[in-house]
């Protein structure tokens, strides 16, 4: 699996990712420790329970990152120069232990670079689906690309 080129994207382009992963109760701790995040409905069962959840949330920002990394092998591995930006992030839905989580990507926008001509932007629109068919988060993601050498 590798990511496409710039001039080999067209808008509309749909993928729906090979990879899925099913989110663990160590995914969860791990992340939300090492980012320093003290929210008791990632970390402590008591709170959680007496929460309108009734059980452990994964942390948003874990869901974020691995619906992209689950994008990167089809999209932007070896063609990526910078991710740009990311934009209308929504996470509709909660993402609880033992979830797994699928993504898909569209691409909504090309334009050529201004500064470099050998490079694109390619803008996805990745999501990422629980078993369930739910959308649990969403994003428009900017990527600079390299474009296929004449």
């Amino acid at each position: 699996m590798a990511g496409r080129f710039f001039d080999e994207w067209q808008v509309g382009d749909t993928l729906e990712h090979d990879i899925r992963r099913t989110v663990t109760e160590t995914d969860n701790l791990l992340f939300t420790t090492m980012t320093h995040n003290p929210q008791p409905l990632h970390l402590d069962i008591e709170a959680a329970k007496a929460s309108e959840f009734g059980q452990i949330l994964v942390n948003g920002t874990f869901t974020f990152s691995l619906m992209v990394g689950l994008s990167v092998g089809d999209t932007t591995l070896g063609t990526l120069v910078a991710n740009l930006g990311y934009d209308k992030l929504v996470m509709p839905k909660p993402v609880f232990i033992g979830d797994t989580l699928r993504a898909t990507s569209e691409v909504v926008g090309l334009k050529e670079s201004k500064s470099r001509p050998n490079a694109g932007i390619v803008t996805f629109l990745h999501r990422a689906i629980n078993q369930r068919g739910e959308t649990v988060c969403q994003c428009e993601r900017s990527a600079l690309l390299k474009k296929k050498e004449n």
